[in-house]
């Protein structure tokens, strides 16, 4: 459910506090365990370290976060592919197809200084 537009955002005050009239590029990463804090226009540029239950993730705010949650960028639940022996097997090849294509790549931008007059 949303906030009424009378109340305004929910910004947590001591957030705001902690970051006033510090530099983000020079301020250390910021902790809070308030996950259902919004995100204002001050909060731009500065890091913060969400609780996720387990540890502290790092947040980086930008200006597309502006309204949302600080918890909707620091996922609760860990993701664990399904699949078992087969999607390895695919995964194996996928990962081998990348390192053969890399090679390659490199042995012609190789051959390619090697052969290239110098000037």
């Amino acid at each position: 459910m949303t906030r009424s537009i009378k109340k305004g955002m929910y910004v947590d005050e001591r957030l705001l506090k902690k970051i006033a009239g510090k530099n983000p590029l020079q301020a250390p990463m910021i902790k809070t365990w308030n996950r259902a804090c919004q995100i204002a226009p001050e909060m731009l540029g500065f890091t913060f370290g969400v609780y996720n239950g387990k540890n502290h993730v790092e947040v980086l705010i930008t200006e597309d976060m502006v309204g949302h949650r600080l918890g909707e960028f620091s996922p609760t639940k860990k993701f664990i592919k399904h699949g078992g022996k087969m999607q390895k097997e695919l995964e194996q090849k996928k990962k081998e197809a990348e390192i053969l294509q890399a090679k390659s790549a490199t042995a012609i931008a190789t051959d390619a200084q090697t052969t290239t007059p110098a000037k």
